[in-house]
C-alpha cells in the first residue's frame, strides 16, 4: 500500500475511533477499511468516483412513498439476500426461510377477511388460493398472527405502476383464526423485468442481465413474541428461477405448485398451501418500517 494511502485510511480511523457507541464505530470503520482498498484495487478515478456519486443521487431521487429504488439496488446486488441469510443463520431457531422484501412494500395494504381475494381491480388470470397455518418452530398454532400478501397481477404488474397512490390492489391484510389457518384468494402472478426508468435498471443493462424475477408472492407475517418473518414463495417452473435478478430463491423450500386440494377450504380453486414458521424474538427486531434514526447501534 502507498504510504500516504495508508497514513489517510488510519487518519480517517483514528478519528472514528472515538465514536462512542461500540456497534456504530465497527460498521463504519469496517466500511472504510474496505471502501479505501476497493478505490486502491481499482484506482478508482475522479472522473469514476463523480460518476458513482450521480448514480446514487439519481438512485435517491428515484425513491418515493411507494418506490424504494435503494432496496432494488441492494436487491440487484444480492445484498439483501446476504443480510436474510446472515440473519436466518444467526438465529437459535430454525425458522421458515427469509426472502427479499422487494421495491414495491406498502404500508397501505387493506384488512380483508379470510376467504377475501387481493385482486379487486385486477381483471383475467387464473383463480388461486393461498392457504396454510402459522406456528412457531415447534409446530404449535399462533393464534392472531398477521400475514401481509402482496403480488403482481397475472400481467406481471404491481398496483403502483399502473394505478394512482390512493388505488391499493393484489395486496391484503389477514388474521389467523383461533388455529393459526389463514385463507385468501388471487390470482397467480407472473415473472416481469425490474422498472425500466431507473438509475438500478441502467446498471442491469450495462451488465447484460436479465432483468427479470420470477413469478413469486410476497409475505410479511408477525405474531407477539416472535421475530417478523418477510418472504416469498415462487411458482415452480418459472424460467427466471435459476437466474432470478435479486438473487432471491435462496431455498427449494420457497419453491411451490397450485395443485387441486381436496383439503383446502374452497374446493373448486386450484390451492398453494404453505405453512410458515416463525423464530421466537422482538418483532420490533428488523421489523419492516422501523423508524431508522431510533436503530441503536450501540
Amino acid at each position: 500500500m502507498n504510504a500516504n494511502i495508508d497514513a489517510l485510511t488510519r487518519s480517517v480511523l483514528e478519528q472514528m475511533g472515538r465514536t462512542p457507541a461500540p456497534r456504530l464505530r465497527q460498521i463504519m470503520q469496517s466500511a472504510v477499511r474496505h471502501l479505501h482498498a476497493f478505490a486502491e484495487e481499482v484506482e478508482l478515478t475522479p472522473e469514476e468516483w463523480l460518476a458513482g456519486i450521480a448514480f446514487f443521487t439519481a438512485t435517491g431521487q428515484m425513491c418515493s412513498a411507494d418506490r424504494q429504488e435503494f432496496i432494488l439496488l441492494s436487491d440487484t446486488l444480492g445484498l439483501s439476500s446476504l443480510v436474510n441469510l446472515l440473519h436466518d443463520c444467526g438465529g437459535l431457531e430454525q425458522a421458515t426461510e427469509s426472502s427479499v422484501l422487494g421495491p414495491f412494500y406498502r404500508e397501505t395494504a387493506p384488512r380483508l377477511a379470510a376467504g377475501d381475494s387481493i385482486a379487486r381491480i385486477a381483471q383475467g388470470g387464473t383463480a388461486v388460493q393461498y392457504y396454510g397455518r402459522v406456528t412457531d418452530v415447534q409446530g404449535r398454532p399462533l393464534p392472531g398472527a398477521q400475514v401481509q400478501i402482496w403480488q403482481t397481477d397475472a400481467d406481471g404488474w404491481y398496483d403502483i405502476q399502473l394505478h394512482d397512490q390512493e388505488l391499493v390492489d393484489m395486496r391484503g391484510n389477514f388474521t389467523c383464526d383461533e388455529n393459526g389457518w389463514y385463507l385468501a384468494r388471487s390470482v397467480l402472478p407472473k415473472s416481469y423485468p425490474l422498472p425500466a426508468d431507473g438509475p438500478v435498471r441502467r446498471m442491469l443493462d450495462a451488465q447484460e442481465r436479465h432483468g427479470y424475477r420470477p413469478a413469486h408472492i410476497h409475505f410479511l407475517i408477525s405474531a407477539e413474541g416472535h421475530k417478523e418473518l418477510v418472504t416469498a414463495l415462487y411458482l415452480e417452473g418459472d424460467p427466471y428461477l435459476e437466474s432470478d435478478t435479486v438473487f432471491g430463491v435462496t431455498s427449494a423450500e420457497l419453491v411451490v405448485a397450485p395443485k387441486q386440494d381436496e383439503a383446502a377450504p374452497i374446493r373448486e380453486l386450484p390451492a398453494i398451501r404453505y405453512d410458515f414458521r416463525l423464530a421466537r424474538g422482538s418483532a420490533e427486531s428488523g421489523r419492516v418500517g422501523a423508524d431508522v434514526s431510533k436503530i441503536n447501534l450501540g
